[in-house]
């Protein structure tokens, strides 16, 4: 198969790591596009990028492109998905991939018509220790899931003018960290929780600041999930089991999980290297794409939109681009 070129829309501080991810592991980063057709260019000279588009449309359209990475912010995914997968793309999206499932549904459907892949750029489904660690939970180790903690703060300085604080641009600590919490949760529950409680305490914007979610599953599994934006909390997801529990810290990009055992004995378990994540995400799309084949990880993905959505609709957040 020939070598795919790829597209990048919205040359942030994300999408520089991607392109160095790219630039590592063989990838062709083709071309990158930005509103300012400036700004794409430095990116495209810093970042050995073929060419530079003003506009995200004119790269959607450039047909020597297989597939664009989209690195856009929030409110806008849905609509460069549609497009990308209109104009015969391959996609791979940042996180959180689209802001509810609704929008997902319908990109999903047009991705299976067209025989294209889709994907969430979600960087703990790709890292080799998941994997691993998955293995010894089903190898009855450790026996069955009881329950799962996860936290993870990080400090914003209040500013309504960023992202992060936004409405307009879904903003809220919940796309853009509860996600990655939510999808630790979901990946080790054995099934959609059934039952979704939450509370939160809202920014003067109207954007979620902090919160904690408590999910159930029908096997009794639960899930507790704490996020801040305006306190700092460890990267820290725990899985506990009949026969003992797994920590593992900084848990979007881990290479090292610790199983603590019932007895009193410890397994350390190492796997993968934190700095290439994101060569992980790029190798894990390119191999979708030749094998032509949709990974189990979008349906994970599907999950987590919908416990957003549904928590969402619980705090009254609607975005206005929604309404």
């Amino acid at each position: 198969m020939k070598k795919l070129k790829w597209g990048i829309l919205g040359p942030g501080n994300i999408a520089r790591d991607f392109a160095q991810a790219l630039n590592r592991v063989n990838g062709e980063v083709y071309a990158v596009a930005s509103r300012n057709k400036e700004r794409a260019e430095k990116f495209a000279r810093e970042n050995n990028v073929k060419k530079a588009y003003g506009s995200y449309d004119e790269i959607i359209k450039d047909e020597n492109i297989d597939v664009v990475y989209i690195a856009t912010p929030h409110s806008n995914h849905y609509e460069y998905i549609i497009k990308s997968l209109n104009n015969n793309k391959h996609v791979l999206c940042e996180k959180a991939i689209t802001v509810n499932e609704k929008e997902l549904e319908e990109a999903l459907k047009i991705a299976r018509e067209k025989n294209l892949v889709l994907e969430e750029a979600m960087t703990l489904f790709h890292m080799p220790l998941y994997e691993k660690v998955i293995k010894k939970i089903n190898n009855e180790d450790l026996g069955k899931v009881n329950m799962v903690q996860v936290s993870f703060g990080s400090f914003k300085e209040y500013d309504e003018n960023n992202r992060f604080f936004n409405l307009d641009l879904a903003g809220g600590a919940l796309l853009d960290i509860g996600t990655y919490a939510l999808s630790f949760a979901r990946y080790f529950l054995s099934s959609m929780p059934e039952e979704i409680l939450s509370t939160v305490k809202k920014a003067k914007t109207g954007v979620d600041e902090e919160s904690g979610i408590i999910l159930k599953t029908k096997e009794d599994e639960i899930a507790t999930i704490s996020l801040a934006f305006r306190s700092k909390m460890p990267k820290r997801g725990i899985v506990s089991c009949d026969n003992g529990f797994i920590t593992i810290d900084n848990f979007p990009r881990a290479n090292k999980a610790t199983i603590n055992y019932l007895d009193g004995a410890v397994e350390v378990i190492e796997c993968g290297e934190e700095e290439k994540a994101l060569d992980y995400e790029v190798i894990f799309m390119e191999e979708r794409i030749k094998e032509n084949k949709e990974s189990n990880s979008i349906e994970l993905t599907y999950d987590v939109t919908k416990i957003m959505n549904k928590v969402r609709k619980d705090w009254g957040i609607v975005y206005p681009f929604e309404k």
